[in-house]
């Protein structure tokens, strides 16, 4: 499919305009932490409903649900102050692969997180108290990796380095480090860092700039950029997230990722 670039930027633009609205939000897994209106709970069912995205879109929603259900409703209060008891309703919990080890191992971090940081930013940045700071651990230096790299490595590191960290969870945490594409992570950084008035994403972190943002690629975005010839590497991976990134940078440099919405769209609704 050929169309040359000012075409395929009008179309472009127009596709990101058309489904970055509420309307967008009903059937997508950002509906879960659009239930809540504290920053806490939006960040807590946010990661996880993300962490969960993988799969048909209703089971998703149903899932992320349940755990919110298993919450009391109040994700925040409950990853603070439950009671070992209240574990038990997470026994049965399973989605694909993620199962109630995972859930325990979350609820677990949630806990010991928010004891003494008041957002989940700061575990991106490397700025969390009682965790590592500063760069990976993967003697990767920061030059090597686009910011937003490096945050997705120092969460990494940070999640994964309790004590009680099981190392089957270690799947469910991408990193680039591993040249995973980290369609899940990215997807989550877009909700919270993108700032705009369309009722979408959310806009929460100001410490991640919007042009610093990596664009996830899932069987959508994938399949829809490469016929329109945005992404030509074959390994779906994170340098296929930084090719395509680099490629909707010459439509919007200051949000290249507000593309997300026109090459998911496209794919889900089938019009290419």
């Amino acid at each position: 499919m050929s169309i040359d670039h000012s075409s395929l930027s009008d179309f472009l633009n127009t596709k990101a305009d058309l489904y970055n609205r509420p309307s967008f939000i009903e059937r997508d897994p950002i509906s879960i932490p659009h239930q809540f209106s504290q920053k806490q709970d939006i960040e807590i069912m946010g990661f996880w409903s993300a962490m969960l995205a993988w799969g048909q879109r209703p089971v998703i929603l149903k899932k992320a649900a349940e755990l919110v259900a298993h919450m009391d409703g109040a994700p925040y209060d409950f990853v603070r102050n439950h009671e070992e008891s209240d574990l038990k309703r997470f026994l049965a919990f399973k989605h694909r692969t993620f199962n109630a080890t995972d859930a325990l191992y979350f609820l677990h971090f949630f806990h010991q997180y928010y004891q003494s940081n008041e957002s989940l930013e700061d575990a991106f940045l490397g700025t969390a108290a009682g965790g590592p700071g500063g760069l990976p651990e993967h003697g990767v230096s920061s030059a090597a990796y686009p910011t937003v790299a490096q945050a997705l490595i120092t969460f990494h590191d940070h999640f994964c380095c309790d004590p009680f960290f099981p190392q089957r969870t270690r799947k469910h945490i991408a990193t680039p480090a591993r040249n995973a594409s980290c369609k899940r992570l990215l997807m989550f950084l877009r909700w919270m860092v993108r700032q705009d008035n369309c009722g979408v994403d959310f806009g929460l972190w100001t410490r991640l700039r919007p042009d610093q943002l990596v664009i996830p690629i899932d069987v959508h975005v994938n399949r829809v950029a490469r016929r329109l010839g945005l992404l030509t590497r074959e390994q779906t991976d994170w340098k296929a997230a930084l090719e395509l990134t680099e490629a909707l940078r010459q439509f919007d440099s200051a949000d290249p990722v507000r593309y997300d919405f026109a090459l998911f769209g496209l794919g889900v609704e089938g019009e290419l």
